[in-house]
C-alpha cells in the first residue's frame, strides 16, 4: 500500500490541508481536475510544473484500479475495481431506453445483511469503502461511458452501515467546485436500516431513498432478509413515512419477485396494505438467477398478475427490465465469478 495521499476522497480545503498548500484556490483547481476524471497530474495545465511534480511525490489521483471490464450485449458495463489492500468490488453502468446513464456504485466490500436471494449478501463483509474509493467508481464509469446522469447506491453493501463515507462521497460529487452532480439524481437504497432512514431524513444530504422491501409479510421477510428481525415492518413503515413527510420526497419500495415465494395474491395484498397511505412508488424486479441459491425466476404471468393487483389498488408500480444479466451485473448478482463471460479464469477477489 502506498503512503501517498489519495485525493479523490477530499474536498478542496482538505486537499490544501493535506498537501500543505497555502493558497485556497489551488485546492479548488486540483479538485476541479479530479472531478473531470484526470488520471495524470501532468494534465493539470493551470498548475506550475514544480507543483505538479510535488503532487506526484505526495499524492495519488487514484487509490484503486480497474482489474476487469465486462460489457453486456444490452449495453450494461461492469467494472471490477481492485483496492489497495488486495480486495475488490464491482460497479455497474446502466443505460435505460432514453439513453440516461446511471452509475450503480458499491459502498462496502461484500455485505453483512445476508439477504437470502442476493449474491453479495453471501460474501460476508470485509470492510467499508472510503469516500475516495466510492468516488473513484463513479469516475471510472464516466471515463468509459462519458458524463453520467444519475448515481445509485445499490451496488455491493448496505449504505446505511457506511453512511458517513457515503455522505462524504456525495458531498464531493455534488460540490459546485467539482462534478456538481444534482442531489435529485442520487438515490440511496437500504435493506431497511430504520436508524439510518431517520438519520438521513434529519441530517441529509437531500437525496432520494429506496427501500428494498421484497415482501410485506414480516415472517417471510425475516427469512429472506434477516435485518427484519431487528428492524420489523411496522417500525420500518413509520420510518418511511417520516422520511417522505420530512423531506417531501417520494420513497421507492423495491421488491425482488421470487417464483412461488412472494408473488401470490396474499403477498400482493400485504404489500398493498403496507404501501397504502404512504408517498411511495413501487419498483418490481423479477429475480435474477444466482448460482447456488434455491430460488427461481418468476414467470411473466406471475409478474403481470402481481402488477395487476397493485395497480388495481391504486398504487404506482413499475415492472423493471432486467439488464446486465449475462455479465453478472444485474440486481442481486454482484460478486459473481467473472470468468464465465471472459473465459480467462479471472475471478473476483475472495473476501
Amino acid at each position: 500500500m502506498s503512503d501517498k495521499i489519495p485525493l479523490a476522497g477530499l474536498l478542496p480545503a482538505e486537499i490544501c490541508e493535506s498537501l500543505g498548500l497555502n493558497q485556497a484556490f489551488r485546492g479548488k483547481q486540483i479538485f476541479q481536475w479530479i472531478g473531470k476524471g484526470l488520471e495524470s497530474f501532468d494534465e493539470m495545465t493551470n498548475l506550475s510544473v514544480d507543483l505538479r511534480n510535488e503532487l506526484k511525490e505526495k499524492a495519488l489521483l487514484r487509490s484503486t484500479s480497474v482489474s476487469e471490464f465486462l460489457k453486456d450485449p444490452d449495453g450494461t458495463i461492469k467494472l471490477q475495481i481492485s483496492l489497495s489492500d488486495g480486495l475488490a468490488v464491482e460497479t455497474v453502468l446502466l443505460t435505460d431506453r432514453d439513453d440516461r446513464k446511471t452509475a450503480c456504485v458499491s459502498c462496502q466490500v461484500g455485505c453483512a445483511m445476508n439477504c437470502a436471494f442476493c449474491q453479495t449478501g453471501h460474501l460476508g463483509l470485509a470492510r467499508n469503502l472510503t469516500a475516495g474509493e466510492i468516488v473513484e467508481q463513479f469516475l471510472y464509469l464516466e471515463k468509459h461511458a462519458g458524463p453520467l446522469d444519475n448515481i445509485v447506491f445499490m451496488g455491493m453493501g448496505e449504505p446505511m452501515m457506511n453512511l458517513e463515507n457515503v455522505r462524504k462521497a456525495i458531498a464531493i460529487l455534488t460540490s459546485k467546485d467539482g462534478r456538481a452532480l444534482s442531489g435529485r439524481r442520487i438515490t440511496l437504497s437500504t435493506s431497511g436500516v430504520i436508524k439510518g432512514i431517520y438519520d438521513l431524513a434529519d441530517n441529509g444530504p437531500a437525496i432520494r431513498l429506496a427501500v428494498s422491501l421484497t415482501t410485506a409479510d414480516n415472517a417471510l421477510r425475516e427469512k429472506l432478509m434477516p435485518i427484519c428481525r431487528t428492524n420489523p415492518l411496522p417500525e420500518l413503515r413509520k420510518a418511511i413515512d417520516y422520511f417522505a413527510q420530512k423531506t417531501g420526497k417520494r420513497v421507492t419500495l423495491e421488491a425482488a419477485l421470487l417464483h412461488d415465494t412472494n408473488t401470490s395474491i396474499e403477498s400482493a395484498t400485504n404489500m398493498i396494505n403496507f404501501a397504502r397511505g404512504l408517498d411511495v412508488h413501487i419498483n418490481l424486479i423479477p429475480w435474477n438467477p444466482v448460482e447456488g441459491l434455491e430460488f427461481s425466476e418468476p414467470s411473466g404471468k406471475e409478474c403481470k398478475n402481481f402488477v395487476y393487483h397493485l395497480e388495481k389498488a391504486g398504487l404506482n408500480v413499475t415492472l423493471r427490465t432486467r439488464r446486465g444479466r449475462e455479465i453478472g451485473g444485474a440486481c442481486g448478482q454482484l460478486g459473481k465469478t467473472l470468468a464465465e463471460t471472459q473465459g480467462n479464469g479471472k475471478k473476483l477477489a475472495e473476501y
